[in-house]
């Protein structure tokens, strides 16, 4: 699957099945429902998880603890738009998520 094909899936009731949690967490956020995203990603202790975690509460308005995981993920993967920063991450995530 690559970008596009993700964005359109968001046009389907629920995620594509085995789809990692980064990623459907960025799936439920993009279809407006922050907090199934959260649930998938609050307790995951990967950096992609931690990451999407950041953005999460980038979108919610919390800087500092957007900032907390950005700095937990060890890298950053911030935007100047968010929907830049949602994009990035698609396209981070989903090559690893076709070899797994």
């Amino acid at each position: 699957m690559n970008a596009e094909q993700f964005r359109a899936s968001l046009a389907d009731e629920a995620p594509r099945a085995g789809l990692p949690a980064p990623l459907a967490a960025l799936w439920w956020e993009a279809k407006g429902d922050w907090t199934q995203a959260h649930v998938l990603v609050d307790e995951l202790e990967t950096v992609d998880g931690m990451a999407v975690h950041a953005y999460l509460h980038r979108k919610e308005g919390s800087a500092s603890n957007a900032d907390y995981w950005y700095q937990r993920a060890g890298r950053s993967f911030q935007r100047p738009s968010l929907e830049a920063e949602w994009t990035a991450l698609v396209e981070a995530l989903l090559p690893a998520a076709a070899k797994g």
